[in-house]
């Protein structure tokens, strides 16, 4: 029996990034919101960092990847035909509980890489268009950091100052200087000093498995609250199965699981969908009826397509003169820009930014990646607490082959299919990737390291779920348009990074938030009809 409950203006599912961001936007300007995440309420003691065997529970039941972590909350994915695992978490925050808050964004060209280079496609919106809801969003997460940046556009000034660079960061920022390369103090949603009632970040390191203190601007302590004092309701343990339609073709609702396994439905005036680049189509695809036999929102055949991770790959240094240097966010020192628009005298298009990190950021990850042995102890002396490394992230171009599907045999605990990733790195990627793991260790050399470590591609850092759902004018190209709402059903919204037409070469979350804030700020002024 399926428990029908009262209808409310705007169902948004996912409690992450985005979703959280519409709950708080649309309550605040009186919608009667309700929203659904399918993991729990994580309460801060239960955080890894809290606990002494922090580094083991990070490396498993914290894990990034879902298949590893296999918790209650999650879906299994599966990966046999991807170069790049996703990964992601989910819980009232999603993966802004996990994510190292390094926050910089877009560039203008990021938006016309068509017209600007040729390859992929043009967005149907702008930078312009999107930055009063990126300073809306500083204003909500906090950002640390310093006015000026030569390498974007000018901007309002931050809420705090940047986090400290360290003795480590003006080693590295020194090398920058020598070299002529640009760098700056890197954006962060971590507090440099309190704000908004949370606390300054302690620089206790492992910031990437919770945040105790609530320094680091998870959204579950920044939107969340705020959008709860609004009136709007929060149901967490609720895994949504289906979008349902009627015979006008509006969506209706949505259909779910409550932790007991007793399913429900829950009526809305519109749907909004926030469940990030490999939960969205999932869904969307298994919402097929006879009006929909390819999926909801899926006449252009294109929810699924053009899936986009970024290619990762870095470099790390050994420096004899360092110590503890596993102190303070992992990230969030510098950042160099010097390589993010396209040089056609590289050989490839588009480019990538370069991040300074602290290196390993305990000694069980450090053993995992030094032989064992008899000289297993004097390597970990002259390793831990010593290195550095510099990231390399690059822009990953879409292709239509790289997707979501649904599997036909693996599903979740409710019986739901489960999404299946067919992805591979392109020939372009590898080339920018050589390019970019060559100046890191140029970096580190003239750094001072004694010693280099190559750490290249893995298939373990998909943590940038994108593309799945794209924007664009075409409805025969595209599932959504410049507002975020589906060309084929016109009260569902689509707010996570699936509406991504190119993914940059930075971290895409304070993009998916200005996304989500215009999205919410187009309903509120144009989607009266949706207000009971």
């Amino acid at each position: 029996m399926i428990t029908q409950h009262d209808k409310t203006d705007i169902l948004i599912i996912g409690a992450g990034a985005s979703g959280a961001a519409v709950m708080w936007d649309l309550s605040n300007a009186g919608f009667n919101v309700v929203c659904l995440e399918q993991g729990s309420r994580i309460q801060a003691d239960k955080y890894p960092v809290n606990h002494p065997n922090w580094e083991e529970l990070a490396l498993n039941e914290w894990n990034y990847n879902p298949n590893v972590r296999k918790n209650n909350d999650d879906y299994p994915i599966n990966t046999d035909n991807t170069d790049i695992n996703p990964l992601m978490f989910n819980a009232v925050g999603g993966s802004t509980i996990h994510w190292t808050a390094h926050i910089p964004r877009l560039h203008p060209s990021d938006f016309k890489v068509k017209t600007l280079d040729g390859v992929a496609d043009d967005w149907p919106i702008t930078y312009w268009d999107l930055e009063p809801f990126y300073d809306k969003n500083d204003q909500m997460m906090g950002v640390s950091g310093i006015h000026g940046d030569p390498a974007n556009p000018k901007r309002l000034p931050k809420q705090m100052p940047p986090l400290p660079l360290g003795e480590e960061g003006k080693l590295i920022a020194k090398a920058f200087d020598r070299l002529g390369w640009h760098w700056w103090p890197a954006d962060a949603n971590v507090n440099s000093v309190e704000y908004r009632g949370r606390k300054a970040c302690n620089m206790c390191g492992p910031l990437n498995y919770g945040c105790p203190r609530q320094a680091k601007a998870s959204t579950d302590v920044t939107y969340i609250p705020d959008a709860i004092k609004n009136g709007a309701e929060l149901r967490v343990k609720a895994r949504v199965s289906k979008i349902e339609t009627n015979s006008k073709g509006k969506a209706t609702g949505a259909l779910y699981f409550d932790k007991d396994g007793k399913e429900h439905f829950q009526p809305a005036n519109g749907i909004v969908l926030a469940m990030n680049g490999v939960g969205t189509p999932r869904i969307l695809l298994n919402s097929q009826s006879n009006a929909h036999p390819n999926g909801l929102s899926n006449s252009s055949g294109q929810v699924g397509k053009n899936l986009m991770f970024h290619v990762f790959a870095s470099v790390e240094g050994v420096f004899d003169n360092l110590k503890e240097t596993y102190k303070g966010p992992t990230v969030n020192i510098l950042i160099s820009q010097e390589f993010y628009e396209t040089d056609t005298t590289r050989g490839f298009d588009r480019g990538y930014i370069l991040i300074m990190n602290r290196g390993t950021p305990g000694p069980v990850h450090l053993s995992k990646s030094i032989d064992w042995g008899k000289n297993h102890h004097s390597e970990f002396e002259k390793n831990f607490g010593k290195r550095l490394g510099i990231g390399v992230c690059g822009e990953d171009l879409p292709e239509e082959s790289n997707c979501v599907e649904l599997d036909p045999i693996l599903k979740d605990s409710n019986g739901i299919p489960s999404p299946k990733i067919i992805y591979k790195i392109s020939k372009e990627s590898r080339k920018l990737l050589e390019h970019g793991l060559k100046n890191a260790e140029i970096i580190l050399r003239e750094a001072g390291a004694n010693k280099i470590i190559k750490l290249p591609f893995s298939k373990h850092q998909g943590w940038h779920l994108m593309g799945t759902a794209r924007m664009g004018e075409n409805p025969k190209t595209s599932v959504v348009n410049k507002n975020c709402q589906s060309h084929d059903i016109e009260n569902l919204f689509i707010v996570d990074a699936s509406v991504f037409v190119t993914g940059g070469a930075v971290n895409p979350t304070p993009t998916i938030q200005a996304i989500a804030l215009k999205t919410s700020d187009y309903i509120i002024k144009s989607r009266k009809d949706l207000k009971s």
